[in-house]
């Protein structure tokens, strides 16, 4: 089989596996576009708005309005940068770590569900 059509198939099932996971994201309690950015918040560490929205590939004011929500919900914190009193860096708090700790392990539990469908020697061929 020739690299492309590995590549091509690689590209689906990672659209279709990204799509199943997705179902348990609802649990989370917050919209998906604001689920990601406190992703990129609480995982790449503190970054400011102009960060997040280049990394969410948004406009800033779209990001704004997320990252005031997120805020307001309690999930994110604004925070003076140590080197420059005029930036304003984003962190996850604690309760929104724990979100995103409880949102990816209902993600992991769901690809666990769907694995358990597949023949032992097709789990070990996506081990190695």
């Amino acid at each position: 089989m020739a690299l492309d059509d590995v590549a091509d198939q690689l590209h689906s099932l990672a659209i279709h596996l990204l799509r199943r996971v997705r179902q348990v994201d609802a649990a989370t309690g917050i919209s998906a576009a604001r689920l990601s950015a406190l992703s990129v918040i609480g995982f790449a560490g503190p970054c400011t708005v102009s960060d997040l929205a280049a990394a969410e590939q948004v406009a800033i004011p779209t990001i704004s309005k997320i990252v005031a929500a997120l805020v307001a919900d309690g999930l994110v914190t604004r925070l003076p940068d140590a080197h420059d009193r005029r930036v304003v860096r984003l962190a996850a708090t604690e309760a929104g770590m724990a979100r995103l700790r409880a949102g990816r392990a209902r993600r992991i539990a769901q690809i666990v569900t769907l694995l358990e469908r597949l023949p032992p020697d097709e789990i070990a061929a996506v081990q190695t």
